[in-house]
């Protein structure tokens, strides 16, 4: 017994300096990662579930994330169906559901970006080379009644929209490609930005501004013709008006001097006498505007009158 209490007491030893030294025989596993257990290099098996572990100590502990990771694809520039340049920018989300085949086909994680990635860029140029730069962007421009510009969804005639059916496509093929092969699971990719090249960004401001300045000139001219259609109707309806109311004082005008003739005819007709002696004071009166020296006989009905008391006074 007191062998055996030495041997296990020198094992003890053994084992806490081994654990003191990073060669020790117990780990932990956290509930966010996986392990797999390796011995000289040589992946043994993994360890996916949490809490504390044993191992030998010639085994190496390595751990992965088992959370969703993220690649950020490098940015490319990829041709469309048209052959016209796009700035391509992705990225690729997945799991490792096979700690063990991760690590002998990936390593690391930072060797699965590269790979995983370029098998996006590869997936990607193939998609978008056989489409249309509307169906890439997912969008297309429309023009309103009134001349503005919009864009609207591209969809595809299921009703999809056309960038997400290319994106479903790119996704299935990364999985079959990587799935078994990496231990891993592709959850997801996605365009982050689909842009013209910096080379062709003046060209295609030129052609916006050139775009607004064609919408500017046809506002303008609907503006001013329509200007002159409103200022030409309202001229035209003076005009009426000016002409409907001359119209109208033209006859009043008129109407009123009938009135006045017919009344002092009416006048006149009661005393034939008087008429003939106003039309008398109407010929005088002609006579003496043109300063006319006009000599009256003693006998005449005007000297009469004048003589009368009844007739006007003038100062001499």
């Amino acid at each position: 017994m007191k062998y055996v209490g030495m041997v296990l007491g020198i094992v003890l030893g053994l084992a806490i300096l081994a654990q003191v030294a990073g060669y020790g025989v117990m780990y932990t596993v956290d509930e966010t990662e996986y392990v797999v257990i390796t011995r000289f290099g040589e992946g043994q098996r993994p360890v996916t579930s949490p809490g504390l572990k044993f191992k030998s100590p010639v085994e190496t502990v390595v751990r992965f994330d088992n959370r969703l990771l993220r690649i950020d694809v490098p940015q490319r520039t990829m041709p469309d169906m048209e052959k016209q340049n796009l700035e391509i920018d992705a990225y690729v989300r997945y799991k490792i559901v096979d700690p063990k085949q991760f690590l002998l086909s990936l390593r690391d994680e930072s060797t699965a970006g590269l790979r995983i990635g370029n098998l996006a860029i590869g997936a990607l140029r193939g998609e978008i080379g056989l489409r249309e730069r509307q169906d890439i962007i997912g969008g297309q421009k429309a023009i309103r009644e009134d001349g503005t510009v919009t864009v609207t969804p591209r969809v595809t005639e299921d009703g999809t929209p056309s960038r997400e059916a290319m994106m479903q496509i790119v996704l299935a093929n990364i999985k079959k490609d990587s799935e078994e092969e990496f231990g891993v699971e592709i959850v997801d990719v996605r365009l982050q930005r689909a842009d013209f090249p910096t080379t062709a960004e003046d060209s295609v401001y030129k052609q916006m501004r050139t775009e607004r300045s064609v919408l500017a000139q046809k506002l303008r001219a609907e503006g001013e013709e329509e200007y002159l259609t409103v200022t030409a109707d309202v001229d035209k309806q003076v005009r009426v008006i000016l002409a409907n109311a001359e119209r109208d004082a033209n006859i009043l005008q008129g109407e009123g001097e009938a009135q006045a003739i017919g009344i002092l005819a009416e006048a006149l007709a009661q005393d034939e006498e008087f008429y003939a002696f106003r039309r008398s004071l109407e010929a005088y009166a002609n006579f003496f505007k043109e300063n006319t020296t006009v000599v009256l006989s003693a006998d005449s009905d005007l000297f009469k009158y004048l003589e009368s008391p009844d007739a006007p006074k003038t100062s001499q």
